[in-house]
């Protein structure tokens, strides 16, 4: 295997950053290619916590290149914090780290405007209020800053003129918020630029070199597919497309394609902020998974909400990504409740459905839950996979036969050794 994509099956914080992080020491590559640092990848090693945003997660690897790609929206302030944290722990270097001169950045604008929809709007959609969503807006509408542009003052300056001639109008007139002049801004990203400058390049390139020179490459995804731009439940979603064709649009795949597509999953379902949740949990079993688990956002802190995992859900995220296996993360926290249930099904306007679509309200359905007898295993890193509980074993294959794509692997705690793999990848 030369290639392999790492998504989010759910609506994202499933434990994306510490299987990246351990597949990652296999591979040459390991690219971000999607978001921002609205992303929030923990990695454990030896009790030793570090929190990623921006920079891939492969980064604590002296073998591997960590890449970010031309499909991020990329703050520079967030980017000089994190590199001086994760530079506590390993050197970043500019043979480690390659940012693509292409990516679109984040202005101080972004985030006043992120910030004020969601404070004064009508609907809360519940971002992390990074400036992601009005960074990919000015992408769109093609009046963005990129990478490249930090490097020239005049012409930063010039763009930035352009770029803030509608949203002065929101500012002064809509949101009655201050916001920085240009010159200001000018200066402010001018001088961050100067720090980004050593890392950035074509990462097109190096990557369309990369694979013919047969290396091996990780592309590592932020949130989930429940929360991708197109797939997700919409609009409580996300600004970019978190499935797997952001990879293509994001980073590129010069004349191949991805052979393994791993989705993570965990063994229940949470979400964080706003948005439709048919098997959420608003009773003490939600609040003991969520206690159990450390439920609480990696990049906002808040609480995630907990339910019972969906797999008419699963089985659409599979099919709309092209999964080939999936990841069984947090299993060691149902592990001794006294009751366990899958959502099977969804009754939806006198039909029953067993995979759910882009276009279905899921505020509207009604979950049709299966029991299952509870498993009380308690994993260690000792333990043998083969050795594993029926009722665990069941558990697993009832998530399997229902999808229709294997279980590649198991998470049963946060340290990057907390992990056994039932396939091999790479």
């Amino acid at each position: 295997m030369k290639s392999l994509a790492i998504i989010g099956a759910q609506w994202g914080d499933e434990g994306k950053g510490k299987i990246t992080d351990l597949l990652g020491a296999k591979c040459d590559y390991v690219v971000r290619y999607q978001g921002g640092n609205n992303a929030g990848h923990t990695i454990i090693v030896d009790g030793k916590k570090t929190v990623l945003h921006l920079i891939p997660s492969g980064i604590l690897h002296d073998s591997c290149v960590s890449v970010i790609a031309h499909g991020l929206v990329f703050d520079p302030e967030a980017f000089k914090k994190e590199f001086e944290e994760v530079g506590e722990v390993v050197s970043i270097t500019p043979d480690k780290l390659k940012i693509s001169s292409n990516c679109s950045v984040i202005t101080h604008y972004n985030k006043l405007l992120d910030a004020v929809r969601e404070s004064q709007g009508p609907v809360k959609i519940g971002t992390t209020g990074k400036g992601i969503g009005p960074a990919y807006e000015d992408k769109i509408s093609r009046k963005g800053i990129k990478v490249k542009d930090l490097f020239d003052l005049e012409s930063l300056k010039e763009k930035l003129g352009q770029n803030l001639i509608e949203k002065k109008v929101l500012f002064k007139t809509l949101y009655k918020s201050e916001f920085p002049s240009v010159e200001e801004e000018a200066a402010r990203l001018f001088e961050l630029g100067k720090i980004i400058k050593p890392f950035a390049c074509d990462t097109f390139t190096l990557l369309d070199e990369a694979f013919s020179n047969g290396k091996k490459v990780l592309f590592e995804g932020a949130q989930g597919i429940l929360l991708d731009i197109d797939y997700g439940s919409y609009p409580f979603v996300t600004s970019s497309n978190t499935s797997l064709g952001g990879i293509y649009t994001g980073a590129g795949v010069p004349g191949t394609n991805v052979e393994e597509v791993l989705g993570i999953v965990k063994a229940y379902t949470t979400r964080v902020g706003e948005g439709p949740f048919p098997t959420e949990l608003e009773c003490e079993t939600g609040k003991k998974i969520q206690e159990k688990g450390h439920e609480f956002g990696a990049t906002t802190g808040r609480k995630r909400r907990c339910g019972w995992i969906d797999l008419p859900l699963l089985k659409y995220t599979v099919k709309a990504s092209n999964l080939t296996s999936i990841a069984l993360t947090k299993v060691d926290v149902l592990s001794g409740l006294e009751s366990l249930k899958v959502c099977t099904s969804y009754e939806y306007e006198g039909r029953t459905l067993t995979c759910s679509s882009p276009d279905l309200d899921l505020d509207k359905v009604k979950p049709v839950f299966e029991d299952l007898k509870p498993f009380k295993d308690e994993l260690t890193v000792e333990s043998d996979p083969s050795n594993i509980s029926v009722e665990l074993k069941n558990y697993i294959k009832k998530i399997e036969d229902f999808i229709e794509v294997p279980v590649g692997l198991i998470s049963f705690g946060p340290d990057r050794n907390q992990i056994k793999f039932l396939k091999e990848y790479f």
